[in-house]
């Protein structure tokens, strides 16, 4: 569906992404991991379109942003938009009709409130339901659990399940590693801007345990706890 050749992204004389090579296929879920700092935001908004780049992407729906159902982490709303006016505006980004939001609103958010005042979760979910609602065939959730209620939670792994189902394509980035063994094929371990391990679901525990054991090391310890 979506293939990326060599991909390099700097800001000024930093490199913060270099020769990123990955193929994302339909009907399956991946997973971009790696510590702050690592790359994965700015990967994901070169695929989105919001980032320069030099290198490559590769679709066969024409460019990724006219499909692309982007969750960022994030995400921005205008100061004076409610709820219900910011899935419309979405939706009439798509050409898609404006459906019975009643019907719609799974996440029981008060959408005739303006979106700023709402919680860092609500915040998160409107945005993806909204996404949802484009009827798009790829989707980027930029840490889609963070300060989101654990009820929210397995619903939007039942989400992701079901896109899948239906043939779409997804990438995530998570910090909390159950929910992308939860819900990926493959992830992709990105560090100081480079692709430097992929990693088939039947691995997921070892890479679990690698990390533990790369970020912990030897720090607990160092505290010296009483």
């Amino acid at each position: 569906m979506i293939s990326i050749e060599n991909l390099s992204k700097s800001y000024g004389s930093k490199l913060v992404l270099e020769n990123i090579n990955l193929n994302f296929e339909k009907g399956k879920v991946y997973g971009i991991v790696g510590e702050n700092g690592a790359g994965k935001t700015t990967l994901f908004k070169c695929i989105a379109g919001l980032e320069k780049y030099n290198g490559a992407i590769h679709c066969e729906y024409g460019k990724p942003k006219d499909f692309l159902g982007y969750l960022q982490t994030e995400p921005f709303f205008f100061s004076k938009i409610t709820g219900n006016e910011y899935i419309q505006l979405l939706c009439n980004a798509r050409n898609v009709i404006y459906p019975d939001i009643k019907e719609k609103n799974i996440f029981d958010l008060p959408l005739n409130e303006y979106a700023v005042k709402y919680s860092t979760g609500m915040r998160k979910k409107l945005a993806f339901t909204a996404i949802l609602l484009q009827e798009n065939k790829l989707f980027i959730l930029d840490e889609p659990f963070n300060g989101v209620d654990i009820h929210s939670n397995i619903i939007i792994t039942e989400i992701i399940h079901k896109l899948k189902g239906m043939g779409k394509s997804i990438i995530i980035s998570s910090h909390i590693f159950s929910t992308l063994n939860d819900t990926c094929d493959e992830i992709f371990l990105l560090k100081n801007g480079k692709i430097i391990k992929t990693v088939l679901k039947e691995e997921f525990r070892n890479l679990e345990s690698e990390m533990k054991a790369f970020t912990i090391g030897n720090k607990i310890e160092k505290l010296n706890l009483k």
